[in-house]
């Protein structure tokens, strides 16, 4: 600060709600004197008369003043409508959102914090165009995110950098202490990141540090979840009803009395009355979620911090123990000496879930097919617990509560992270920074699976209980050198880039499986009867040079150039070597004087862009390409009586040692507007993503000595689409408002496969060269045949085959129901994606809602073909309307036991649309007017609702489901519904 001039005071507020503002920017205009707001908005600066104050915050117009002879100056910053002039974060560095080349979705972070979720992935719905997020209501489930597509048959999720760091599973993060998010969905713009930028890159930057007083935040909320739909199944007397006619109708075809189950028989002794069990009603309960954070922000240019102590647990809807807990401490510091910046973070959470155990099907389906006239609870049984017997009901029927209270199923995780950074400018624009970063997991899985009786199927004997015990960790190491030089020559103004990276990944797992135990005894692996275990470890290391070029003239046209060069152990040394490169332009028409004349007073900007590039993904693991050998097998020679014994080496798994990077070609152009002030912004987009080499198993020849797979570079897939945006705000009034849309469209066509182009079939999906990657395909029906005659005159199907089976299409005339009649029957990728996001502020209420959905896609129902099976697992009331020589005007089949046939067999019975738009966030606030109560700067309270309401036509309990099996997409087997929230919570900074 110079120490000249008279000395000047004051104090900064908003406009909008005359609260202070701590850490505005206050410069002496045209000198290197400034100083910044304290947490109380207060500042003092030395400057002479003639000088002229320069006030500046982000997301507020800044404001110059000259001081004449004042000696005391208070400002009111308004806020900018123009989100052009933000700052937004890009790779290894930042820009102006106005100057951006490439394709950058700022994300409001205001609005994604309304969303309630442990998991910064969830907070994407809705929120930007191109990104597609699918999640559970697990707690602490996974959350599956999509950028422009899918480019890989492996890893499609994007990378996650967390101020600087390129981290996986950013569930560990607390939500809370996020400033801004960035995501690069293009080439242009992710290029930078090499080999990890092809699925897109987020760029998330926490809260750091502001010199002045110290200030504390605490946020808390609570809140209740339950499932806002349910099946309509059977009760036991339609239960009963539908397996009788099952049986019967077996016993008709087939001529093989097995008779009427005795639980369902009215005239048998084991007939079951007193059992009605609704297990949707007895397993879904109300779930609870809370959050609590703690912010301590505060210090001195020389050095600053940030705090954040966070605390969130989410107890599940299922009756069950499973819930998820998790305890964060996040450190931010930062500072400044002369020339000399530097800063670090530190980081630690402590994770601890318990997990759902699936049998066979999953939790959700198996709950949903239980039947009715199993107990919930059975004080008779090894455990406590219901089930069902194979003289009795006949029915394998899984009491998913019992088996999930009898299991334990834990998952322990510790996560340290540590970075420090130190930067030195040499001279005016060329700075040196270096970076490095320590990331390391610990975590402890332990399932048991102790003695019980949960009926048929389901009984545990002491000598097969079994306790699997898993340790391991990941650590990973960065260190980072950065040059950097800025420069403008008058119209001139560029910025270089230029620097190299290692990287080192470390991963360990130890893995014990003990079997037997008795009744009651302590779940330690040295108590089984029978021990194995097992280690694994693996070292990947990484080499990156990269390079960047930003250049404008004249704030009219600007050009970015990005390169960079990738070294990996993933590859033999031959193909370890990666060259990424990326260009992209902007032409800022607005800013031509030409056209500016011609343009109307209501447009402000007009920016046309584009961009090519080439990225990468190395989507194996480690020693993929190396083959494994056995070097203790045994081999006699001369016969197996009288030769001599002698030891050889075999391999035991063929590896393709040519495998090699995974390629992505990104184009794209745009055009972006800024009109009336620049409160309404609109742009639309073009992409087309061409990926190659994509990595995936296919199958050995006969003649390579193993009936396995191998994994090879052998298919190509395209993404193109359409993006929108949309957004108005107008603070200019006491009745403030906002709006924002975004629509993305998504083509995803398979363009090679393997050598041979040979489609690949799993389950209702196929993967085939023109089309979607598993698109479903399956079998179409033609309605219930009525009559044996219209039986024996139709294509065969199945010598059982009787009046009241479906009457399956022959495709392809050849007069046989087989395999060569499945067709395709719609792409199960989304086709389109929104989000609206509305904001109402009015004195002191805040109000607002976020709708999102997405549709053109189909999905196969797997819960409903379980439900309308017509076995002995429970049925959709759907069924009660099944054909028989009475009720003809069906399109419901008869129930038979065995299904002779398959009329459950993968059609378009099970196949309906998964179109669906939600109102995923409603959320209300108040602030509480303080008057003169200076400790307390701002209080809020707000009521908030999550997953509200949801408009669509699919039966299922959520279209909004976790279906990313790659080559079996859109299938729903039973995912657990995203819940309904309601909550309420407190804000309050001192």
């Amino acid at each position: 600060m110079s120490a000249q001039g008279k000395e000047i005071s004051g104090i900064v507020t908003s406009a909008q709600d005359k609260l202070p503002l701590p850490g505005v920017n206050i410069v002496v205009k045209g000198t290197k004197t400034s100083t910044t707001t304290g947490f109380d908005g207060q500042y003092s600066i030395k400057a002479s008369p003639n000088d002229v104050l320069v006030f500046s915050f982000i997301g507020y117009r800044n404001q110059e003043v000259t001081i004449g002879n004042q000696s005391k100056v208070d400002i009111a910053l308004g806020e900018d409508n123009n989100r052009l002039n933000e700052v937004v974060v890009i790779g290894y560095g930042t820009q102006k959102k106005a100057d951006l080349t490439g394709s950058v979705s700022v994300v409001n972070v205001a609005d994604a914090k309304k969303t309630i979720t442990y998991d910064v992935a969830k907070m994407l719905q809705g929120q930007a165009a191109g990104v597609t997020v699918q999640s559970s209501g697990e707690p602490g489930g996974f959350v599956n995110i999509k950028i422009r597509g899918i480019s890989s048959f492996n890893n499609t999720n994007p990378l996650f950098v967390v101020d600087g760091m390129m981290v996986d599973s950013p569930f560990d993060f607390s939500t809370g202490e996020i400033e801004s998010m960035q995501v690069l969905k293009d080439a242009s713009s992710a290029a930078i990141y090499g080999v990890r930028g092809a699925n897109g890159v987020i760029i998330i930057t926490t809260k750091k540090g502001k010199a002045g007083q110290v200030s504390i935040g605490y946020k808390n909320l609570f809140g209740v979840q339950n499932v806002a739909r349910k099946w309509d199944v059977t009760n036991r007397e339609q239960y009963q009803k539908i397996v009788t006619a099952a049986e019967q109708n077996y016993m008709d075809t087939t001529g093989i009395m097995i008779g009427i189950a005795p639980a369902n028989d009215p005239t048998n002794p084991g007939y079951i009355n007193n059992v009605d069990t609704d297990w949707q009603d007895a397993a879904f309960k109300t779930g609870t979620i809370q959050n609590h954070s703690l912010t301590i922000n505060g210090g001195a240019e020389s050095l600053s911090y940030n705090v954040n102590i966070d605390y969130f647990k989410n107890t599940g809807y299922v009756e069950s123990p499973q819930d998820y807990e998790r305890y964060t401490t996040t450190l931010n510091f930062n500072g400044k000496k002369g020339k000399f910046k530097y800063g670090g973070k530190l980081g630690y959470t402590k994770s601890d879930k318990e997990n759902f155990t699936e049998n066979l099907n999953s939790v959700i389906g198996s709950l949903a097919t239980a039947i009715p006239t199993m107990p919930v609870y059975d004080s008779n049984r090894l455990g406590g617990y219901g089930g069902t017997t194979n003289s009795g009901q006949r029915a394998i029927s899984l009491n998913v509560i019992g088996y999930n209270n009898v299991m334990d199923n834990t998952t322990e995780r510790n996560r340290f992270i540590g970075d420090i950074w130190g930067e030195y400018e040499f001279i005016d624009g060329l700075k040196f920074k270096t970076d490095v970063s320590f990331d390391r997991t610990d975590w402890h899985n332990h399932i048991y699976n102790p003695p019980s009786d949960l009926g048929w199927r389901y009984i545990v004997n002491p000598e097969n209980a079994t306790l699997n015990i898993e340790l391991g960790n990941t650590t990973r190491t960065f260190f980072n050198n950065f040059l950097t030089y800025e420069k403008t020559i008058n119209k001139h103004k560029f910025d270089v880039l230029a620097g190299w990276i290692q990287e080192k990944n470390d991963f360990y797992k130890n893995w014990s499986r003990g079997t037997g135990y008795e009744t009651g005894e302590i779940s330690q692996i040295q108590n089984a009867t029978t021990i194995v275990g097992g280690e694994w470890a693996s070292t990947i290391t990484t080499l990156s040079y990269i390079t960047r070029l930003n250049y404008s003239y004249a704030d009219k046209y600007l050009i970015q150039g990005n390169f960079r060069q990738d070294k990996t152990s993933l590859f033999a040394p031959e193909n370890n070597t990666g060259n990424f490169y990326s260009f992209s332009g902007a032409w800022k028409l607005s800013n031509e004087k030409f056209i500016a004349a011609i343009l109307p007073t209501w447009v402000d900007m007009i920016k046309i862009r584009g961009g090519y590039g080439e990225l990468g993904n190395n989507a194996v693991g480690a020693y993929a390409y190396s083959p494994t050998v056995n070097a203790f097998v045994p081999y006699t020679w001369g016969g197996a009586f009288t030769g001599v014994p002698a030891s050889g080496t075999i391999v035991t798994d063929i590896k393709d040692q040519n495998i090699h990077w995974e390629k992505t070609a990104s184009t794209n152009i745009a055009a972006e507007f800024g009109l009336l002030n620049n409160k309404l912004q609109l742009s639309g987009e073009y992409f087309v993503r061409k990926s190659t080499d994509l990595l995936f198993s296919v199958p050995l020849p006969a003649t390579s000595g193993s009936a396995g797979s191998i994994m090879t570079n052998a298919g190509d897939v395209e993404n193109k689409g359409f993006e929108f945006t949309i957004g108005y705000t107008n603070n200019d009034n006491a009745f403030k408002y906002g709006i924002s849309a975004n629509f993305g469209t998504l083509k995803n066509k398979v363009t090679k496969i393997g050598n041979d182009n040979a489609p690949i079939t799993l389950g209702p999906s196929r993967t085939e060269v023109g089309r979607s990657i598993a698109e479903l395909y399956a079998w179409e029906t033609e309605g219930i045949f009525q009559t044996q005659a219209e039986i024996d005159a139709a294509p065969t199907q199945s010598i059982s085959t009787r009046p009241g089976d479906i009457k399956f299409k022959d495709q392809n005339g050849d007069g046989i129901i087989d395999d060569k009649d499945r067709t395709f029957q719609g792409q199960a990728i989304p086709k389109y994606s929104y989000g609206i996001n509305l904001n109402f502020e009015y004195k002191n209420w805040e109000l607002s809602m976020l709708w999102q959905g997405a549709g053109g896609n189909k999905v196969f129902n797997a819960v409903y073909r379980d439900l309308m099976a017509g076995q002995y697992g429970n049925s959709s009331t759907d069924i009660l309307n099944y054909w028989t020589p009475t009720n003809t005007n069906t399109d419901i089949p008869r129930p038979v036991i065995n299904d002779p046939n398959a009329n459950t067999r993968d059609s378009n019975r099970f196949i309906e649309d998964g179109d669906y738009i939600k109102l995923q966030n409603f959320q209300i606030g108040y602030n509480i007017p303080l008057g003169n109560k200076k400790f307390i700067q701002k209080a809020k309270i707000f009521a908030n609702g999550q997953n509200l309401w949801t408009i669509t036509n699919y039966k299922g309990y959520d279209p909004d489901f976790i279906n990313d099996g790659l080559l079996t997409r859109g299938y729903d087997r039973g995912s657990f519904p995203n819940p309904r929230t309601l909550s309420m919570g407190l804000q309050v900074d001192f």
